[in-house]
């Protein structure tokens, strides 16, 4: 668990995740759980800023999904998709477990998509929103947050490794 005293200390985390997701140039699926104002959007928007991504980032509360395509550095020798596709999720809005199959979002979660998704409890109950490689939960502690971070993958233990390298906060 890590605390998080103020908003800088959730930018460090979002950071250290995107430096974990450019040095691996792979994919990722985090869940986002905790109650509203805890720090989720917060830290999509920290970690999508240290990937590059300019202009609004915003919560995808009333459009469920938000996309962004993250420019990747070309590494020297390695043929490698020059760019990472990122799809950032929100699913309070649901009420129903069927409307994660409704929405046709199953096509994004792919090794080479890094899909944040919030309120992924929502859609789990349909049995068919693929498991995240970490999953991060936030409290609400005084005027910070706890983020408890669990690994589910060994894509999500190495990024757990990066980020605990990293001393955040």
């Amino acid at each position: 668990m890590l605390h998080l005293a103020d908003t800088d200390a959730t930018n460090r985390l979002g950071e250290a995740l995107g430096a974990f997701i450019a040095a691996s140039r792979e994919g990722l699926v985090i869940h986002l759980k905790g109650e509203l104002g805890a720090g989720k959007t917060a830290l999509v928007r920290a970690l999508l800023r240290s990937l590059g991504v300019t202009g609004p980032i915003k919560s995808p509360t009333f459009t469920l999904m938000e996309p962004y395509v993250v420019p990747m550095p070309q590494t020297a020798g390695v043929k490698q998709n020059l760019s990472l596709y990122c799809y950032h999720f929100d699913f309070y809005r649901f009420t129903d477990p069927r409307e994660w199959l409704d929405a046709g979002f199953r096509e994004h979660f792919d090794d080479h998509a890094l899909c944040l998704v919030e309120w992924a409890e929502k859609a789990e109950a349909s049995g068919h929103l693929p498991p995240p490689d970490l999953a991060i939960e936030f409290s609400v502690v005084g005027a910070g947050r706890d983020a408890t971070l669990c690994a589910a993958s060994p894509r999500g233990d190495a990024c757990l490794t990066a980020v605990a390298s990293s001393k955040v906060p």
